[in-house]
């Protein structure tokens, strides 16, 4: 991938270190939050180890009651300081952010809406959000409340190393999938979900809402890969696939077989690893949301 081909965002921010701390809010540390390929490894182990935990877990993850955003934890963002824009990995984030807002933007201009840019918030070992504290644990993340994407560049080496899923353009697709927790939250696609839940829709669970806007988001990143290379014709040979293994890489069932041998369907949060691949190629294939519609399929 050649990444030097994108314009490089201005919204990237470095955490200051001053954040320090652990966590705090009464056990709802994970409130709020959507979860990245890392923080999935937490619900996946924990929630094999004792099933009983599983509501409560999932609670947390996805916000008190399940996912309202009504109740989630709320904090200030960490304070920042000037970024090292000399750095290899700030640069190609700040590039993969940059070809986010321009496709984005452009999807926005031409529904005569506007596009909020989301703010890409750099961090190590730790840092506080507008949905609370967050660790490297977790991964990278979108947290609704202040409209910020959050990553710990040494997850990039996770991601090589833990993940077996290497390459610029699988690194971009993490970052592409967050983003496009961000366009869901833009289009009113999160408070659709709350209400679904609202209605009884169940949350967690092979078919619940929570894989469901999952696996949008890895769709929305795929639409995000197919118009950025017609922008910019930064890909190479070998990316989509790297994309696509780095989704599959991630896949609940994939995750849960390494942790305990088996996969419990019942407990899934982001889909197994043929959704996240298949729907990543959806929205690359198409290159149009209207082929993310992962909460009218039948079938995922």
């Amino acid at each position: 991938m050649d990444w030097n081909k994108g314009r490089q965002s201005d919204n990237v921010e470095q955490d200051d270190g001053s954040s320090g701390g652990g966590f705090g809010g009464g056990g709802t540390r994970f409130g709020g939050f959507h979860l990245g390929i890392g923080g999935i490894i937490l619900v996946v182990i924990i929630g094999l180890v004792f099933p009983s935990l599983r509501p409560i877990l999932f609670g947390l993850f996805l916000g008190d009651n399940g996912g309202s955003t009504s109740s989630m934890q709320s904090g200030a963002p960490a304070p920042t300081k000037p970024l090292d824009t000399n750095d290899p990995q700030t640069q190609f984030v700040r590039s993969i952010l940059g070809s986010t807002e321009d496709v984005w933007g452009s999807y926005f201009q031409a529904s005569n809406r506007q596009y909020e840019q989301p703010k890409l918030l750099l961090f190590h070992g730790q840092t506080r959000s507008g949905c609370g504290a967050a660790s490297e644990s977790m991964g990278p993340f979108y947290c609704p409340n202040d409209h910020r994407v959050y990553l710990d560049l040494d997850f990039f080496h996770e991601m090589d190393t833990r993940f077996h899923a290497t390459g610029d353009f699988a690194r971009a697709y993490v970052i592409a999938h967050e983003v496009g927790h961000h366009v869901q939250n833009q289009l009113g696609i999160m408070k659709q979900e709350q209400s679904a839940e609202r209605q009884g829709q169940p949350m967690e669970g092979a078919a619940g809402l929570s894989v469901r806007l999952e696996l949008q988001a890895d769709c929305f990143a795929g639409v995000w890969g197919n118009k950025s290379q017609a922008q910019l014709n930064w890909l190479q040979a070998g990316d989509v696939d790297a994309a696509l293994n780095a989704a599959a890489q991630v896949g609940d069932d994939t995750l849960q077989k390494q942790a305990r041998g088996y996969a419990v369907p019942d407990s899934f949060t982001h889909g197994t690893s043929a959704q996240r691949a298949r729907w990543f190629k959806a929205g690359f294939a198409s290159g149009d949301i209207k082929s993310c519609d992962t909460f009218s399929a039948a079938t995922l």
